[in-house]
């Protein structure tokens, strides 16, 4: 018996030969303090500053028409992982010549840094993804915002009154002395409340001055109210007063006492701080 093995044409076992698949990836991710401007580096952002962010595409693939198509996406994180500001998406579509083959396309997105936002590291997280392949690129790009410590742990409080010397001075009075006829200057930080939907805050304060024998001189009890709503949510409320100080004031240490109300969280606290008036 003669047994016969069939054989295929050569032609029909020959692996098809296939262009090799690109790796695609985000290069030359940084932060900058002005569009286009060289990488900060290691410098840090202010709350209120904008950011100004870029990134290009390598790797991607081209039709047969030279037409790329890209989509890509950029979310911006504080330490918590919470969103400073809005996802920002968008798309590169453009057709390509025999001169473009080392072009790369450049993703370019600026965004103001939430004026209440605290120190920390931010990461700035870039994902591409190739129309036509499906392949996909990350990045993740850091910078340092750096603004006033504000401890915001625990219930409502009223913390960090520090006294001025005028409506303007940025730089806090070492001795907390004032004298009759003059006016009082305080700021401070409320804290603790709780946010409702979409980051709402509500919150209130009033005010009282204690005379150095603790009889109460003066009360405001609705001195401000502060309600709002952020994309970003509000961790601490800023609080300023000014009081006229009577010219024959007698001299001695007084209290001023700042309490707070939170609508929200149905919570009250309060600070105090004590200055002193001279003749």
């Amino acid at each position: 018996m003669r047994l016969f093995l069939l054989l295929a044409p050569a032609c029909l076992l020959a692996a098809p030969v296939q262009a090799p698949v690109k790796s695609l990836s985000i290069v030359d991710a940084s932060v900058q303090q002005f569009e286009d401007g060289p990488p900060a580096g290691s410098e840090p952002f202010r709350p209120g500053e904008t950011v100004f962010f870029s990134f290009q595409i390598k790797g991607y693939t081209a039709g047969a028409d030279g037409k790329v198509q890209l989509n890509y996406r950029i979310e911006v994180l504080d330490p918590d992982d919470v969103p400073l500001v809005p996802a920002e998406t968008g798309r590169v579509e453009t057709e390509l010549t025999e001169q473009d083959k080392e072009w790369l396309p450049k993703v370019r997105h600026s965004f103001l840094a939430p004026s209440h936002a605290l120190s920390g590291r931010i990461r700035i997280l870039a994902t591409a993804k190739d129309g036509r392949t499906g392949a996909e690129a990350k990045s993740e790009t850091p910078f340092n915002l750096v603004s006033r410590q504000v401890e915001t742990g625990g219930p409502l409080a009223v913390r960090n009154i520090r006294f001025f010397g005028g409506e303007d001075e940025t730089t806090r009075l070492v001795s907390a002395v004032y004298h009759a006829g003059e006016t009082l200057w305080a700021r401070f930080d409320i804290t603790g409340f709780k946010l409702g939907e979409s980051n709402r805050l509500q919150v209130s304060y009033g005010l009282a001055i204690i005379s150095p024998s603790g009889k109460q001189l003066f009360s405001e009890p609705q001195a401000a109210q502060e309600q709002d709503s952020t994309f970003y949510p509000k961790r601490y409320v800023p609080g300023a007063i000014s009081l006229a100080i009577q010219p024959k004031t007698t001299p001695g240490e007084y209290t001023l006492v700042i309490t707070a109300q939170d609508e929200i969280g149905s919570q009250t606290g309060e600070g105090r701080a004590v200055f002193r008036i001279e003749p």
